[in-house]
């Protein structure tokens, strides 16, 4: 699959809500995964492909799973500042603040509802991808925008886990 670029107007669109979860949906999510792996990167919103719905994939190593319909239900109001990029701007890292801790609801690939209570580097992913499915880019949260920067190919392999 074909990974969308900023400033791509397709990536400022919120996405609508999943209707139901067949077996599109699935191949779509499988798709997504391999597509998130290839790149590589540690998620990947369905509006980043092209495809406006309320989807995205993440893997930190711990095996990948999708959130279908996702919506943060509580957050910390401790703020956390991580260095971000994103698959729509390769090699592209800025600093974003986000809340440390929060709670994520939705539904997996099989329909069932899920929560997840994140922190840290999760936490911040799961935020980010709930960005994109809200026409929000990284980019958009950074305060300083001095601050934003271009790193290496070599850089985001060696260090894909911090960016």
């Amino acid at each position: 699959m074909e990974i969308l670029r900023y400033p791509n107007p397709f990536l400022r669109k919120k996405a609508k809500a999943v209707k139901k979860i067949d077996e599109k949906i699935r191949k779509l999510i499988k798709n997504m995964i391999e597509t998130m792996h290839a790149a590589p990167g540690v998620g990947l919103a369905a509006p980043q492909i092209g495809e406006s719905i309320r989807l995205f994939v993440v893997d930190t190593g711990e095996g990948p799973f999708a959130v279908i319909n996702p919506k943060i239900k509580s957050k910390s109001k401790i703020m956390q500042t991580f260095e971000e990029g994103c698959l729509c701007l390769p090699g592209i890292v800025g600093p974003v603040s986000r809340p440390s801790k929060i709670t994520v609801e939705g539904l997996d690939r099989l329909g069932k509802k899920i929560t997840i209570e994140a922190d840290r580097y999760l936490a911040t992913i799961l935020q980010h991808e709930i960005d994109h499915l809200d026409g929000i880019v990284f980019i958009d949260k950074v305060k300083d925008k001095t601050q934003i920067r271009e790193v290496s190919k070599k850089f985001e392999e060696e260090n894909k886990e911090l960016l």
